[in-house]
């Protein structure tokens, strides 16, 4: 008699795992989450999360990457999409205190800040696709710039993956207020000011 074997539970969707991994190891954060927190996050069983995704580390990373590649982030498809580029910065900005402040899962903020970076150095290969994360996101941010120097709108010496860098560093900095309590409405009180911030060039 052939002996069965564990397969993936009947209608298991790889991907929604995965974000329910993201949840988990977001709240609890690397060492805190357990295999067990996984399984039932994740409703499968550990032989087949061990078989899809291999152990805990594994799965961690393959988080990261999951989380990283997903292009549909709120605040940057907010930048790309409004057409003028002061609305754009403020577009970017509002949505980042709108997703570090309303989430169903109650995980807020970012997961690269928020979990990511904490084991950065300390879990092997978090560091590196850190690094990578940001790297991507400085040159999207970057571009919509520079299409706006082609344009017109930014002045043709406008300092493109410097004034990245910032939005980038004024989001997480949105982000670790949220964390801390401060309301929606008090963040997004001096939100113009900080657009006018990013795209000021004493060159124009």
């Amino acid at each position: 008699m052939l002996q069965k074997t564990r397969g993936r539970p009947r209608g298991f969707d790889r991907d929604k795992a995965l974000l329910d991994a993201i949840d988990v190891f977001w709240a609890k954060g690397y060492d805190g989450t357990s295999m067990k927190d996984l399984t039932e996050a994740m409703g499968i069983k550990a032989p087949s999360l061990y078989a899809t995704f291999g152990d805990k580390h594994s799965l961690y990373l393959q988080a990261i990457d999951r989380y990283t590649s997903d292009e549909s982030c709120a605040p940057l498809v907010a930048f790309e999409s409004e057409p003028d580029i002061y609305k754009a910065v403020v577009a970017f900005m509002n949505a980042v205190v709108d997703y570090s402040t309303q989430k169903d899962s109650g995980t807020l903020g970012c997961f690269l800040s928020s979990c990511v970076a904490t084991s950065a150095g300390v879990v092997d290969g978090a560091q590196s696709r850190l690094k990578q994360a940001i790297k991507e996101t400085d040159i999207r941010i970057s571009k919509r710039f520079d299409t706006e120097k082609t344009n017109g709108q930014l002045a043709s010496d406008f300092p493109s993956i410097e004034r990245a860098r910032l939005m980038f560093d004024l989001r997480q900095g949105l982000v670790f207020r949220a964390r801390s309590g401060i309301s929606q409405q008090a963040m997004k009180k001096d939100i113009q000011e900080r657009a006018k911030m990013v795209l000021f060039f004493a060159g124009q």
